[in-house]
């Protein structure tokens, strides 16, 4: 007897199936290893992202930044109260030194005036001092979150109007 012929399409269908089935038993298990992974490695580095952070925690505080940089870096002589800074407008924006001058006196300092720089091209903003007051200006930097402080340059001592300090305000 002979066998019976057939078609074309009988004999790649059950290829198909089968090929479909086992991606998805692949997929399944792929899932499931990929959470028993997780599972494993979360725990520890749970535990350990705490013991981290509560180290850190409990840590001492860091010296401010000026005393690691400057470690011989005198305590500055005046009190903010003590301090006049004169705050000068180097960008060109209308007002800018005013709103720093209130700033600067709600944290304490003493306000001898406001004006504006020479020019209004400053790209920072910087901190500058008169000859012996170097700590305050640091300490008024460390304020305002500023990096730049430099003795006067470009500015004569009587231009402050009795201030032992300048801020020169730029656009950063």
């Amino acid at each position: 007897m002979d066998a019976p012929l057939l078609a074309p399409d009988a004999l790649v269908r059950p290829w198909r199936r089968a090929t479909i089935v086992a991606t998805l038993i692949a997929a399944i298990e792929l899932v499931a290893l990929c959470a028993a992974g997780f599972a494993l490695v979360a725990k520890p580095l749970s535990h350990a992202l705490t013991q981290h952070a509560e180290s850190v925690a409990a840590a001492p505080a860091k010296r401010a930044v000026a005393a690691v940089v400057h470690p011989k870096l005198a305590a500055p002589k005046l009190s903010r109260q003590q301090t006049h800074v004169y705050v000068m407008n180097g960008t060109g924006r209308t007002g800018a030194a005013s709103d720093e001058a209130s700033r600067l006196s709600n944290v304490g300092y003493s306000i001898s005036g406001t004006g504006n720089a020479p020019r209004h091209d400053y790209a920072a903003t910087v901190v500058m001092f008169r000859a012996g007051y170097r700590p305050e200006a640091v300490r008024l930097a460390r304020d305002l979150h500023l990096k730049v402080v430099g003795p006067l340059d470009g500015l004569k001592p009587k231009e402050l109007l009795g201030a032992q300090l300048a801020v020169v305000l730029g656009a950063a």
